[in-house]
């Protein structure tokens, strides 16, 4: 299935491709605060419609996930990082995408704050 997917006031916009199973809750101390819900999909399942400078990087901690947010509306949309394979990854925060159900989707509890 393909989504379609943006910040607030759409300077970054996207789309990805795949099937949304669950989504993962952290409580890491950045989660926490913004509420993601993360999807993570492989690297070349994710497509920015807009150029990628449109995004500002925030890295914290170790600096190995680059979380991409709009320097307009302030919006985290996506992530990228690799997973425990160092296959690249980006994580979907599912709220930003468009037509999901959020009800209907399982949420996993990861506790971030230990890791």
């Amino acid at each position: 299935m393909n989504y379609k997917g943006s910040c607030h006031c759409g300077r970054i916009s996207f789309e990805v491709e795949g099937q949304i199973d669950g989504a993962l809750a952290c409580n890491c101390s950045i989660c926490q605060r913004k509420g993601s819900l993360l999807w993570f999909v492989p690297q070349e399942k994710f497509h920015l419609l807009t150029p990628e400078n449109a995004a500002s990087t925030y890295t914290f901690n170790k600096h190995v996930i680059k979380r991409r947010f709009c320097p307009d509306c302030g919006m985290q949309p996506y992530s990228e990082g690799t997973d425990p394979k160092g296959n690249a990854m980006t994580a979907i925060n599912i709220r930003c995408l468009e037509g999901v159900d959020l009800a209907t989707i399982p949420v996993q509890n990861h506790d971030g704050r230990s890791a």
